[in-house]
């Protein structure tokens, strides 16, 4: 019995492949009525599932091959971004971001707008410059930047066929440091939003919503000159992890140590368990203009919600073009949420907080757990049915459809 990481949700296809070869994935996917990709199983969601066969790339050779003249890097798809950081590093390049885990497959990250940190800096999807996939007739297709629908071929769910591999951008590598305050008062980060987030190259805020305060602030800055302090906040005296008791080898390198780019980018190591892992997730990527009314939000219902939280994380992003993107059109900030594992009783409490943060324009990332269906999000999405439009052509006979993209974007089976 196949589950996601966090054992909230048990596959139902009826088999699961991993082709050794291009050809072996093809004839999987040609010969099936209904595939779909399967990354690292980090979704919370069924997103990545199928009542027929699911499809790893990971057993497909690993491939990091850097075009050092257009400065891209052709992955393959199956690797994860912990892998492929520790490739290009010792070639010299690197990656503008990583999300907080570096155990997610580089295909299904991308698939799902993930994203890290930063008010510069876009989603990991926003540094795609190609993609190559098996469509439904089991054809390798190659997409670029130069082709008309190539924003609706990244963030794709797996609803336009089995990604294989990606060009992403690189830039040379490069060193950050990452210190910690604590104790912000709620009062001055709202009065200082802005100030915060720009404070470092990569900002989090860790909080509880409850108790009027920032518990948290992870300042990741490229290079090796400390931030500037953060007036009401405490240096931290210690490495810390975000969630209370919580085994701090996991994470990553703290109090102002410089060390390589993909050592500190991440909340996490590779080798160890991110977080708890017995969890549940959900986020929802605000536009920054209402990024403060969403906040005040969510303080307000926090004696609602802060029984089942384990903590909660405010980050940004910058805006891209990409049709499903969270950031598509707008710089936003995501307001994520790490919950007990409790399904039912997440699932109620995120009710309230989506009747106050969706009529904000608030995106829910699609790879966790969120209650909106499609005509919620359709208002939410100004190329919504643009991408429906690009899968009922690519895939007419819907392949690869499956239970959450009829949910969520209004795409039945064939």
């Amino acid at each position: 019995m196949l589950t996601n990481w966090s054992g909230n949700h048990t596959y139902a296809a009826a088999r699961v492949h991993h082709p050794a070869t291009l050809a072996e994935l093809q004839d999987v996917v040609a010969g099936s009525r209904r595939v779909h990709a399967l990354g690292s199983r980090h979704s919370f969601t069924d997103a990545a599932d199928t009542d027929g066969d699911l499809v790893s790339t990971a057993a497909l050779p690993e491939v990091v091959e850097v075009d050092v003249d257009r400065q891209v890097v052709r992955v393959s798809g199956g690797l994860t971004y912990g892998r492929l950081a520790e490739l290009l590093h010792a070639e010299g390049w690197a990656l503008a971001t990583m999300a907080s885990l570096p155990h997610i497959s580089v295909a299904g990250a991308v698939a799902t707008g993930t994203h890290g940190s930063g008010d510069t800096t876009g989603s990991l999807a926003a540094a795609v410059a190609g993609v190559e996939l098996v469509d439904a007739s089991g054809t390798l297709r190659r997409v670029g930047r130069d082709d008309p629908d190539f924003a609706g071929h990244v963030v794709s769910l797996g609803a336009l066929g089995v990604t294989t591999h990606l060009l992403l951008d690189v830039v040379p590598t490069y060193d950050v440091r990452q210190d910690l305050y604590t104790d912000l008062p709620w009062d001055v980060a709202l009065a200082e939003l802005d100030a915060v987030t720009s404070s470092a190259y990569s900002v989090s805020l860790f909080t509880d919503w409850a108790s009027g305060r920032v518990a948290q602030v992870w300042l990741k800055s490229r290079g090796t000159e400390p931030p500037a302090a953060l007036l009401g906040a405490a240096p931290a005296d210690a490495t810390l992890h975000m969630l209370a008791g919580a085994d701090t080898d996991a994470v990553t390198e703290q109090r102002g140590v410089p060390g390589p780019w993909h050592e500190r980018l991440p909340h996490f190591r590779t080798a160890f368990t991110p977080s708890r892992g017995e969890e549940l997730q959900s986020e929802y990527l605000v536009p920054r203009a209402r990024a403060l009314e969403a906040i005040d939000h969510l303080r307000r219902l926090a004696p609602g919600f802060a029984p089942l939280l384990q903590v909660a994380e405010v980050r940004t992003v910058a805006a891209d073009d990409l049709w499903l993107s969270g950031a598509y059109g707008t710089d936003v900030v995501g307001l994520h949420f790490t919950w007990v594992r409790d399904v039912p009783a997440v699932r109620a409490a995120l009710a309230p907080v989506e009747a106050a943060l969706l009529p904000l324009g608030a995106r829910p990332h699609w790879g966790k757990v969120f209650l909106a269906g499609a005509a919620d999000l359709r208002p939410l999405y100004p190329r919504f049915d643009d991408f429906r439009t690009l899968a009922e052509r690519l895939d007419p006979d819907g392949r690869f459809r499956n239970a959450f993209l009829a949910r969520h974007l209004d795409l039945p089976a064939g």
